[in-house]
């Protein structure tokens, strides 16, 4: 069937610059479209050219919705002879009237529904696709006091991505680190950190997004050994195509504290006001990621690495990644942030 769609998409395609063909893929209707199609810009000449692509192209759901697209803002790349370029796509017309910018699809106002799983321990739903990856899910392992790091982190989307006011880039996100004493008898957790957040994701153009938001970090404990942190923050993330399916991520943040200042005295010399995350990776490929941050005035700060690659092509289609995680300086957990450390583990994660 999806070789019946492909050789329907290359008879349908319209040409793009002078040796670009167009073939998009066939999405199940026009609310699925909304989020983007991907339309394949193939060079079949013998020089290289521009991937600009045409402006608008037509195609017709599964459903059989008429759709003309238009693309989306994006770098314009340079395409080998023989190769391709993929571009996103998005709807501007329906069966053949003109949908103005800002006005809501059809489409788009059936309701969201949930999905149902049934298992042996009961039936359970949600609105599965509200929900998003957010920081690593992993478990890692190491030797001697490393012992073992376990991570939950998850955002969920409260509103439809369409909603007014831009309610739609609103994120609630909750991320839970455990550290598990491997090394020391019945192997008790010696700390926890908590850390729920609130933001706003806003989308600059196709390879960029901006975020601001409140984070709340507490290892909690009681009245007494309390640590909490609160803090405003702002975070850019822009995106690099490097080919071949291989990208750069840039994230840098910035926050200010806010609440009480007595929580963790201290904490401020070691965590500083500021971080950059760089991350370089290929879609169902190797990833490395780097994070740094610290207080430029004291000199004491701390960098995490991370390093995965996917293990679906292993027999059996294994759903994970194989981890490796490493840690130096101060406040891997909270209860540290006053020790400097340094540690080396290796597992699996869920979400990288």
């Amino acid at each position: 069937m999806r070789l019946l769609l492909l050789a329907l998409g290359l008879l349908a395609a319209t040409p793009a610059a002078a040796q670009l063909r167009a073939v998009p893929a066939q999405p199940a209707s026009e609310a699925e479209a909304l989020r983007g199609v991907e339309v394949f810009l193939i060079n079949e000449g013998d020089a290289a050219v521009s991937d600009a692509g045409p402006r608008e192209i037509e195609v017709t759901a599964v459903d059989g919705t008429r759709l003309v697209l238009e693309r989306a803002p994006g770098p314009i790349r340079t395409v080998a002879p023989g190769g391709f370029a993929k571009a996103r796509y998005v709807p501007v017309h329906i069966a053949g009237k003109a949908v103005p910018p800002g006005e809501a699809h059809p489409a788009a106002d059936v309701p969201a529904s949930e999905t149902v799983v049934q298992s042996a321990a009961g039936s359970s739903a949600a609105f599965t696709d509200r929900f998003e990856p957010h920081e690593p899910t992993y478990g890692v392992f190491g030797t001697g006091d490393a012992g073992g790091k376990l991570q939950v982190s998850f955002a969920f989307r409260p509103f439809d991505q369409d909603a007014p006011l831009k309610l739609g880039n609103l994120r609630f996100a909750y991320t839970q680190t455990m550290f598990w004493a491997l090394d020391r008898p019945s192997g008790p957790f010696r700390a926890t950190n908590y850390s729920p957040e609130v933001y706003a994701d806003i989308p600059l153009d196709e390879t960029s997004k901006v975020a601001l938001g409140y984070r709340h970090d507490s290892n909690g404990r009681g009245t007494m050994g309390s640590i909490d942190v609160n803090r405003i923050f702002a975070r850019v993330e822009k995106s690099f195509d490097l080919g071949g399916d291989w990208r750069l991520d840039v994230a840098p943040m910035a926050w200010f504290y806010t609440g009480r200042k007595s929580a963790a005295p201290g904490l401020r010399d070691t965590f500083g006001y500021t971080s950059l995350t760089a991350a370089i990776g290929q879609k169902d490929g190797f990833k490395l990621s780097l994070t740094g941050r610290g207080n430029f005035e004291t000199g004491k700060g701390a960098a995490e690495l991370f390093a995965s690659y996917p293990l679906t092509r292993i027999g059996g289609g294994l759903g994970f990644y194989v981890f490796g995680q490493a840690f130096t300086g101060y406040g891997e957990a909270l209860d540290d942030y006053r020790r400097r450390t340094s540690h080396a583990r290796i597992g699996i994660a869920l979400t990288r």
